[in-house]
């Protein structure tokens, strides 16, 4: 595995690289899910890229980018044992020489969603994404459905501006007792870990119910105040048609959707959601 760390060193890297390239962007603090998404592009491309860059432009006030878990040795080894070719960790002014001046807007699919209350969040993923795309020029791009929102975007942005990349998106890996795999759940206390697997318990009865009478009534509130007897807060829970995020009718006619909750505890903010077809 090749580490490299200056884009100069990684343009020269990357001009050698052969046949299909796959792409994992990460923010670091690598675990299974990510290690997964490895994994799949190994076994789908010739060379895998991993990218381990902290973006400060997805970061809004009073969020926690100082403070982001960063664990570069640790991640070294995790990506090597799953198979990554080459690992590329820039530094901010690889990727932003000089202030931002121009970003990717992605209009209303990023005020949906965890993007009502985080403004600007991604815009500033799509516009690091994109500068990703731009050097790396892989074939195919891997990201995580536990964001359905970002990926949803990202697809999106590869159509509206012709990218030649396939985005592929990898299933949600989670933990024994079904919560997803974050960089975040560090931050839960004892007694929160034991607590935050009801986040996709909920979900799960909340699809079982749409699949039951394809009827959205009722259904959120149900969920909500079920995420509500939890000890975090509740920011959200809404249905959405996916990967569009259009919002969807109370009847929910054939279609994918997706259910999507976000939830605070005293230092962490999880998100999760479930993909799920309607015949």
């Amino acid at each position: 595995m090749k580490i490299v760390r200056s884009k100069s060193e990684f343009q020269q890297t990357r001009s050698r690289l052969q046949g299909v390239v796959g792409l994992v962007p990460t923010m670091g603090a690598l675990h299974e899910g990510h290690l997964s998404l490895i994994r799949q592009a190994k076994q789908e491309a010739d060379q895998v890229v991993v990218t381990i860059f902290i973006n400060p432009l997805q970061f809004g006030e009073g969020e926690d980018y100082e403070t982001y878990p960063r664990t570069p040795e640790v991640d070294l080894e995790k990506a090597q044992s799953a198979g990554a070719d080459v690992v590329w960790l820039p530094e901010v002014h690889d990727l932003y020489e000089q202030k931002q001046t121009l970003m990717i807007d992605v209009g209303e699919l990023g005020e949906e969603l965890c993007g009502k209350n985080r403004p600007g969040h991604f815009n500033g993923m799509a516009t690091v994404v994109m500068k990703f795309l731009q050097i790396i020029r892989p074939d195919r791009a891997y990201f995580g459905q536990k964001d359905a929102q970002q990926l949803a975007i990202i697809k999106q942005m590869a159509t509206d501006f012709l990218i030649n990349t396939t985005i592929v998106g990898g299933p949600t890996v989670r933990d024994h007792d079904g919560l997803a795999l974050s960089s975040r759940n560090q931050y839960l206390t004892e007694q929160e870990r034991k607590d935050a697997p009801g986040l996709y318990q909920t979900l799960k009865k909340g699809v079982a119910e749409l699949k039951e009478n394809n009827s959205r009534k009722d259904v959120l509130k149900r969920v909500t105040d079920a995420l509500s007897n939890m000890e975090a807060s509740v920011e959200y829970v809404e249905l959405k048609a996916f990967p569009t995020l259009q919002a969807s009718t109370n009847e929910l006619p054939g279609g994918e959707y997706v259910i999507a909750a976000a939830i605070r505890y005293s230092k962490a903010r999880l998100i999760d959601n479930i993909i799920f077809t309607v015949e």
